[in-house]
């Protein structure tokens, strides 16, 4: 969304300036009085509001008020003559993005509106993915594990705190940040996410900490980086496992000096910055491999979160079963569905490399491809290569020392007589027992043989 809304009581003015956007290819309206602007503002939607200070009736300080009540993510741009120093700070602290002083020059507008632009649709983008999160926002499971993560997230989340998170992919390291900002007093300033793997080396120090025009080839204008765009903020570095050594000094030294240089630039600008980051590596190992700064470690590994695999928390997968039957069958149009006891079984009983996120595409499959109100074990079996089940994961619930011994012992007389092709004498006599022992085995534990397909 690139709209913007010009707010000025000169006629003259607003029409130059929508000139100068128009031909950027901006949407743009204009309004000469300060309650027009605020109707439009209410009605439309709007990514930037250029506003000035001196009008008749209501000055652009309370309409900048009234804009953010209206709409948190709306960045307001303050253009007057009036340039004092006064006027600037008290604009920055009702939530101005940026104070230009007039007469406007075209190239510092067009930078101003370019970022001012991105940062309230990256604003917009959060609000929007936090209603498609897990559990519209929470972490869902009863399991010892989540149950303590949740503790660790209330007892942080308030404090200005660094927390480092790790776990393999697809654990939900990105929801446990998002769950910490969301708690915390910054909740109402932006949740920038930066995802250090996904960067090339050579621009991740760009991406950070932006640059300025001709700082390098390709540099054409300037640019803010994530950073400046956090300020106030939360900044979510995640794999940063992954992030260049060179980048690591300039994260260290942000963090010890409140301040951010540009590529290219010589000033120092101060940031007000909560950090949060994350990765799915070993960093005492990448420290030891001389991959990671320990300084920087130590920096960031103030309050550790480690969010254990899918795997060792299976009792949490029919809660997750359940909401993903919502959230998939609401979006698809499906009728709902439910899944039956032996077939949410099965599906503790998988390995679930790929943790949660697997978990969530392997549900959105089923009940697209099996068509049918309740599903049961046999219904989904096709589903899944072999190389996911795992006869060795019985453990899951079980509640005593005995009842994990007769769970071993039944998945190792299946894998046996799977092996023999259910030849009763051969894995009787692999297993050293009598065949009427091995009968009584089978009876006990209530082993029948699958027939093949």
């Amino acid at each position: 969304m690139n709209s913007v809304l010009i707010i000025d009581d000169e006629k003259e003015i607003c029409e130059s300036i929508k000139m100068i956007l128009d031909y950027e290819g901006y949407n743009v309206e204009y309004s000469t009085s300060a309650a027009e602007g605020i109707d439009k503002i209410s009605a439309l939607q709007f990514s930037t509001v250029l506003l000035d200070i001196q009008m008749p009736a209501m000055n652009g300080f309370e309409v900048l008020k009234k804009a953010k009540e209206i709409n948190s993510s709306i960045s307001v741009i303050i253009i007057s003559a009036h340039g004092s120093v006064e006027n600037a700070i008290k604009a920055t602290r009702l939530g101005a993005f940026d104070f230009i002083e007039k007469p406007i020059d075209r190239e510092k507008l067009l930078i101003s509106i370019r970022n001012a632009v991105e940062q309230s649709n990256l604003l917009s983008e959060n609000k929007e993915i936090k209603k498609t999160l897990l559990g519209s926002d929470k972490i869902l499971g009863n399991s010892r594990a989540i149950t303590n993560i949740l503790e660790v997230i209330e007892r942080v989340a308030p404090i200005d705190t660094r927390v480092l998170i790790t776990g393999d992919n697809g654990t939900g390291k990105e929801l446990v940040a998002r769950a910490i900002h969301n708690k915390s007093l910054r909740k109402d300033k932006p949740f920038i996410e930066v995802n250090c793997a996904a960067i090339p080396n050579e621009l991740i120090e760009s991406e950070l900490f932006g640059h300025e025009k001709g700082s390098f080839t390709g540099a054409i204008q300037q640019r803010i980086g994530k950073f400046e765009l956090a300020n106030k903020g939360t900044i979510f570095l995640d794999e940063i496992g992954d992030m260049s050594l060179q980048a690591q000094a300039k994260v260290l030294r942000a963090i010890e000096d409140n301040k951010i240089e540009r590529v290219g630039g010589t000033k120092k600008i101060e940031i007000d910055v909560r950090i949060l980051s994350a990765t799915n590596k070993n960093l005492k190992d990448e420290i030891e491999k001389g991959n990671f700064r320990e300084d920087l470690f130590h920096r960031l590994n103030v309050i550790p979160i480690s969010i254990p695999p899918l795997q060792e928390r299976v009792e949490d997968i029919p809660i997750l079963i359940n909401h993903f039957i919502d959230e998939i069958t609401e979006k698809h149009k499906k009728s709902k569905v439910a899944f039956e006891d032996d077939a949410v079984k099965f599906l503790q009983s998988l390995k679930w490399s790929g943790n949660i996120r697997e978990l969530r595409n392997a549900i959105e499959r089923i009940i697209i491809l099996v068509d049918k109100r309740s599903i049961s074990k046999k219904e989904i079996e096709f589903l899944f290569p072999a190389e996911n089940k795992q006869t060795d994961n019985i453990i899951y619930d079980s509640n005593s020392f005995q009842e994990f011994k007769e769970k071993a012992e039944r998945a190792f007389i299946i894998k046996q007589l799977n092996a023999n092709d259910w030849n009763i004498s051969k894995t009787a006599d692999i297993l050293e027992i009598q065949r009427s022992h091995l009968y009584n085995k089978i009876k006990k534990y209530g082993i029948e043989k699958e027939e093949k397909s």
